[in-house]
């Protein structure tokens, strides 16, 4: 990465606020409350419905296009629009530092919807993770460009053992080629750089059709209107994942029903 000590700083910043957490709820305490939560939603059930799926991502902040309309409305009418549109499963942002995001928010939207519900989160430590389940998660992504591999590995192992879905985020043909080589199942590519927040809109199209057919594939980022929907879904997605596009719109619900329709449109390449 060109800017490492940018990264740096994000996960010193996440380990901080992880040691803090933990101050108050001890690792053994919170993994077996992680352990005696109800059973996952399917995640994956619903990445493989007919059609390219939609994830829309609840954010309240975003260090490109700043604060979303999400502050002046409850997360919980926020998760409802959303599923009524159609999306297929709701990520939340719960990254503190830079996204302003909580793990209540998550436990809120999960509460109010029957959808599968994706963290996202700069996840560097097995705390987080269970942490992450306590609070609802069904599905955890793993940064994979910023975590070694025996690292990478045991936190994805942790994930599964959880009944959580892991997912691979990954950013270059490199790192896809190290996720498989963990042994995952789902792999989303995001087009955004963790460091300097810069946009590769060719991100998917360069590395998805790299990938085994048997792969579950979603684009994230840069996905803004159902045109992009069909052109990452001619490229192999089996799902997109829409944040701005959603959260900036004047409403959630259209928003989120114009990108599922366009999944939904017979035109658009599917799996099934």
């Amino acid at each position: 990465m060109s800017a490492p000590s940018a990264v740096s700083n994000v996960v010193a910043g996440v380990l901080r606020d992880v040691e803090k957490r933990e101050a108050v709820v001890p690792f053994q305490e919170i993994k077996a409350r992680s352990r005696d939560m109800p059973p996952t939603r399917d995640a994956k059930a619903a990445l493989l419905r007919h059609g390219c799926g939609v994830i829309v991502e609840i954010k309240r902040n975003s260090p490109v296009f700043g604060p979303t309309a999400v502050g002046r409305r409850s997360i919980e009418s926020v998760a409802q629009d959303i599923e009524r549109g159609g999306a297929h499963l709701i990520a939340c942002q719960t990254e503190r530092l830079r996204f302003d995001g909580s793990l209540a928010d998550l436990a809120n939207a999960r509460a109010a919807v029957s959808l599968p519900m994706v963290c996202r989160d700069v996840i560097v430590d097995p705390y987080q993770i269970h942490e992450a389940r306590c609070y609802g998660a069904d599905m955890l992504p793993l940064q994979v460009g910023i975590l070694e591999q025996p690292r990478l590995e045991a936190l994805l192992d942790r994930v599964e053992s959880l009944g959580m879905v892991g997912v691979a985020e990954v950013r270059t043909p490199a790192e896809a080629d190290r996720a498989l080589k963990a042994g995952v199942s789902v792999i989303a590519v995001n087009s955004w750089t963790f460091d300097t927040n810069d946009l590769n809109r060719n991100a998917f199209a360069d590395i998805a059709p790299g990938l085994p057919t048997e792969v579950i594939k979603i684009s994230l980022g840069g996905v803004t209107t159902p045109r992009d929907l069909m052109d990452a879904a001619a490229c192999g997605a089996d799902a997109v994942l829409a944040a701005e596009a959603v959260m900036a719109s004047g409403d959630v619900y259209e928003a989120t029903r114009s990108l599922a329709a366009a999944g939904q449109h017979p035109a658009c390449p599917s799996r099934n």
